[in-house]
């Protein structure tokens, strides 16, 4: 990508000519990276990335605004896209045009609202499972938790038992190995320098990436060629709902391109979610008055309180909110130009790309005082809008799955705080929180968070 012009009267930003030390500085601590760049060089500005091109980044509302009502028919996903090899050519993240369309139609019924309500109870006993043991120690005093792990195997249950209805240890144990190496197979280095993807005697570390993707779209395919065959059984997970709909001009999807669907549902539905929780977890034991105000308005609701109640609950939509404003799990959102567009006052070609900064987005000072700090009670103050506020992106590419995820986070971490007392590790009690990198499709804390359990809330009141 050449830098674009500016318009008269706006300076063209600075491309950054040491590529390699912006990348690494970038790979090591990502927000930090992107912070300086504003503070250096203003916005928008220009990130070059080897074997992917530049792009021109916003983090300001005016420029998520721009990105985010550009016409839908001169964008689309750029490529070489890092996270090609993990979904697949056929996956809704990296379809354009008419087969975008086509497919989000396919997709979108599956996450609408009473759809998701119905997956409450499997989110609650999922969580539940977990605190009794479910891969490893029960949560009992004493016991140390290692917070990413779990939310892992809380997140990967949910996903698979709403997408295949999957339910049984035997056939789950299956999946969550061939998920877990999957996902370990695809390092940093793959993700980031696309000149590593080549075979070496089945020896490189592509060769073991493409041998456990295989692994996975095996157990896919197998499940989608049952399904095609069974008879006499009314399903209502994902996988169900696909094979009963067809496209609008009558056609249905290929198990091929259903396969890289589903496998999208697998990565995108649970290491996303995950994350996210194990932050929320993290905040809330470093600010006593936050989590008691938590657990007052749960103990309000009463023990009673179903799923759908909880996930109406203002201060947990709040913390939920608050802990995605500061950590967005897909940190940028990236269009590439098939026509000319101004963004920010910058002329841009066809074929180049363009992004919003989701971290910068939401602590932009002229919309978030003091942004570096967990304040739930920001999102009970005021509402912000979609160019303000974008977790899951924005746009005719908003992520189809953001109400799941909405959803099985607030209910994942009411069942959490009502049911066990935790105690963060001493490290992690005070100081600089975590630095967050990439893990596969999302960023997350560069190590794992333990904490250690205190109680059990079970039997006794909460407070």
């Amino acid at each position: 990508m050449d830098v674009g012009t500016a318009e008269p009267g706006t300076e063209v930003p600075r491309a950054p000519r040491l590529i390699v030390l912006h990348a690494l500085a970038a790979g090591i601590d990502f927000e930090r990276y992107f912070r300086w760049r504003r503070a250096r060089d203003g916005d928008p500005f220009f990130v070059r990335f080897p074997g992917f091109g530049s792009g021109l980044f916003t983090g300001t509302a005016a420029g998520a605004r721009e990105l985010f009502r550009a016409p839908v028919d001169t964008l689309e996903p750029p490529r070489p896209n890092p996270i090609e090899p993990l979904v697949g050519t056929a996956s809704l993240i990296l379809a354009s045009g008419e087969r975008h369309r086509r497919d989000r139609a396919l997709l979108a019924p599956a996450f609408h609202g009473a759809r998701i309500r119905a997956y409450g109870e499997i989110i609650r006993d999922s969580v539940l499972e977990e605190i009794e043991g479910g891969t490893g120690q029960a949560w009992r005093p004493g016991v140390r938790i290692d917070s990413r792990a779990a939310a892992r195997a809380i997140t990967l249950r949910v996903i698979l038992e709403a997408v295949f209805g999957v339910d049984g240890h035997e056939r789950r144990a299956e999946y969550t190995g061939a998920v877990g190496e999957f996902l370990n197979a695809f390092s940093g280095p793959l993700m980031l320098v696309p000149l590593l993807r080549h075979g070496l005697f089945g020896q490189a570390p592509w060769d073991r990436f493409v041998a456990a993707r295989a692994r996975l779209d095996r157990l896919i395919l197998d499940d989608i060629a049952h399904r095609r065959t069974a008879t006499g059984r009314l399903s209502t997970d994902i996988l169900g709902m696909l094979l009963s709909t067809s496209y609008d001009d009558g056609t249905a999807i290929t198990d091929d391109d259903l396969c890289e669907q589903l496998r999208t549902l697998l990565v995108a539905g649970h290491e996303t979610t995950a994350t996210t929780l194990v932050w929320a977890l993290f905040h809330l034991h470093r600010e006593p008055a936050t989590l008691a105000r938590l657990r007052a308005e749960l103990r309000a609701a009463g023990p009673e309180a179903g799923p759908v109640e909880l996930a109406r609950l203002p201060y947990l939509d709040a913390v939920c909110q608050e802990t995605l404003r500061l950590h967005p799990a897909v940190p940028i959102v990236v269009r590439r130009l098939t026509a000319p567009y101004t963004l920010r006052g910058v002329e841009l070609a066809a074929g180049d790309t363009m992004g919003v900064a989701v971290p910068l987005l939401h602590s932009d000072p002229q919309v978030w005082p003091d942004a570096q700090r967990f304040q739930p009670e920001r999102f009970l103050d005021r509402k912000y809008g979609p160019f303000e506020f974008a977790p899951f992106g924005g746009g005719h590419r908003r992520c189809v799955g953001a109400s799941l995820a909405d959803y099985e986070l607030r209910i994942a971490l009411a069942t959490i705080v009502t049911r066990v007392r935790l105690r963060l590790a001493p490290r992690y009690a005070n100081g600089r929180a975590p630095m967050s990198v990439p893990h596969n499709i999302a960023t997350g804390p560069h190590r794992p968070i333990p904490f250690v359990v205190e109680s059990d809330l079970h039997h006794e009141d909460v407070c």
